[in-house]
């Protein structure tokens, strides 16, 4: 996921366009965006972390130890590794010989004059310290926190997705490269402290006057989403009889919201009910499902989401799509862990196509609301955030420069879908092409012209009109029409060329309009109404 700038927007009532300046592409953007040559040719395949924070100083320290795999044949190649400033490398080895080491702003290159295999295994050993970025509104911006709690106690966590898990962390800062193979990470606190991260907790220890916390996550993950918080926590669990059997559900939270917790986290359940009715089996279940209480509003860290929504219906305490359905239901705990199938499973290549995080996850709220309250208020609320859509700029960013598209790709992103549904006109067809998505790019990262074939293939229709319409174009397809009695001529405006958009009537007479008018006879001579559901203006013409 982003970090909720669409949300931010509309309780703050600022203009979308700020939020989103023109990308102008630099060096340091490609080396941030961009699968160079200083990244192509080797593969993350683990994260072994170590990280302990300085409350008083807002400092912290650790090391990484990255193990990766050649991916085809390089001759004295450079590695680049990404650190972001303040944040220094203390000492750097590998398990090949370094030749040089070069630090320049936010990046370290690491150069070698050995020739390379695909095939072969090696590791870089990282230990690193500094005071990280301080974020000043998290999560639209990225940094770490360090707060205290209403009792004073010490409360830090980081957000990261936009600027890079690279603030605070030696990675391989893009989102096409994984650690398949998992990571572990230590959280090193003082004794009365919790350390809560990503996966599940397989060791605790005392050390002298401080305690250590391993957290172990068995499948692929986004750096974005490798999140420590550290604070006054105390834990409860419990189960969930899934379609992959039992999955854990573990919550951590500050010690006196223990019980406000127990009752506004039992959304979890029919949550997760719906979510695998429609997506498919949660990804992660060798990880557990996990909420972790956190300073700022929440954020979609895989089997770690963050949750601070302060214990109310709706997003605090509002109603986004102004209907009043909203309010029936947790948005932060509904919309973050949607990201569980959409943005952690389901990962963007890169930062231009995080359509496919948002939309889809903003589409698994009413989807949510279908299974748990009905169809009719589903469509309601999908229908209820149009009003927030700003038609700023297209939904797919510039590629390569870790820059992102539109905030648009939220509200307009989860109405392109469900006009999808419409133009399907069969759910359980709808059904089984979201349940294939999760089951076919299973932990893959993908683009969006794979997103835009498989549905066109799976659903037997050419689609791809109506993604570019939605999400290269700021153009919303305008129906104009005019009736005379049982007559009616029509014809689209404002489309691209050829576009193909099917819509039905409300009486499920459909029309199939084009850039030229097109006229039919009518069921009946009473005023024409188009199904509010796909999203299109109307315009009638006299």
């Amino acid at each position: 996921m982003k970090k909720l700038i669409l949300l931010s927007i509309l309780i703050s009532g600022v203009s979308q366009a700020q939020f989103f300046e023109d990308a102008k592409a630099t060096k340091i953007d490609t080396l941030k965006g961009s699968n160079t040559e200083f990244r192509n040719f080797w593969d993350v395949k683990k994260y072994d972390i170590v990280l302990e924070p300085n409350f008083q100083a807002k400092s912290i320290k650790g090391s990484n130890k990255i193990s990766l795999t050649i991916e085809k044949d390089v001759k004295n190649p450079t590695f680049q590794i990404d650190l972001q400033k303040p944040m220094k490398a203390d000492k750097i080895t590998a398990s090949f010989p370094i030749s040089s080491q070069k630090v320049d702003g936010d990046f370290i290159f690491l150069s070698t004059k050995k020739n390379f295999k695909k095939g072969e295994t090696y590791t870089i050993d990282i230990d690193y310290s500094g005071n990280p970025l301080i974020a000043k509104h998290a999560p639209w911006d990225g940094g770490w926190i360090f707060t205290t709690d209403k009792n004073g106690n010490p409360w830090m966590t980081a957000a990261d997705e936009g600027i890079g898990a690279s603030i605070w962390l030696p990675v391989k800062d893009i989102w096409s490269d994984e650690p398949d193979n998992g990571i572990t990470f230590k959280i090193i606190t003082p004794k009365d402290l919790v350390g809560v991260a990503n996966g599940r907790l397989i060791k605790q220890e005392n050390i002298g006057d401080k305690k250590s916390w391993t957290w172990e996550v068995k499948n692929p993950i986004n750096d974005y989403s490798i999140i420590p918080s550290i604070g006054k926590y105390v834990n409860f669990k419990d189960t969930f009889d899934g379609e992959k059997g039992k999955l854990d559900l573990d919550y951590w939270v500050l010690d006196y919201n223990l019980d406000k917790a127990k009752k506004q986290f039992e959304i979890v359940k029919p949550m997760m009910k719906a979510f695998e009715y429609w997506f498919g089996p949660y990804p992660f279940y060798e990880d557990s499902y996990k909420l972790v209480e956190s300073p700022h509003l929440g954020m979609e860290h895989q089997s770690n989401v963050a949750y601070g929504n302060q214990y109310q219906n709706g997003y605090l305490g509002r109603d986004l799509s102004g209907t009043g359905v909203g309010l029936k239901w947790d948005y932060i705990i509904v919309h973050e862990s949607g990201h569980e199938w959409f943005a952690n499973n389901i990962t963007a290549k890169d930062q231009a196509d995080m359509w496919i995080h948002e939309s889809f996850t903003m589409y698994s709220e009413p989807l949510f609301v279908e299974k748990f309250m009905d169809k009719a208020s589903a469509e309601t609320y999908i229908q209820g955030v149009r009003k927030v859509i700003s038609n700023d700029k297209p939904i797919i960013g510039t590629y390569g420069i870790r820059n992102e598209g539109s905030g648009d790709m939220y509200p307009k992103g989860a109405n392109m879908i469900h006009t999808i549904r419409q133009i399907i006109n069969n759910d359980e067809k709808f059904r089984q092409i979201l349940r294939g998505l999760n089951k076919d790019f299973y932990h893959q990262t993908v683009t969006t012209e794979q997103i835009e074939k498989y549905f066109s293939d799976k659903s037997g229709i050419d689609l791809s009109t109506i993604f570019t319409q939605y999400l290269r174009t700021i153009k919303i397809p305008t129906l104009e029409y005019k009736q005379t009695g049982n007559q009616l001529t029509y014809k689209w405006t404002n489309v691209i060329p050829g576009l193909k958009l099917p819509i039905r009537l409300t009486d499920g007479q459909e029309l199939t309009p084009t850039e030229q008018p097109q006229t039919i006879t009518l069921k009946s001579d009473k005023p024409v109404e188009v199904n509010k559901n796909y999203y299109i203006n109307v315009k009638q013409i006299q």
